[in-house]
């Protein structure tokens, strides 16, 4: 699980480095939207009860 959540915080970090970047307003938007869809990720594996075996 711990793999997956770092996936995400390296992918996290890279998109807000490109944010600093992003040359249009397009590509931000689209930066943004990424990175909603890894926060709303990291906030479901980070509930109590997620890391429970099913």
């Amino acid at each position: 699980m711990s793999t997956v959540i770092e996936n995400l915080l390296l992918r996290k970090q890279k998109l807000v480095e490109q944010l600093a970047k992003a040359p249009s307003v397009e590509d931000r938007d689209k930066i943004e939207h990424q990175l909603e869809q890894i926060n709303t990720a990291l906030d479901f594996l980070d509930r109590p009860g997620s890391k429970e075996p099913r």
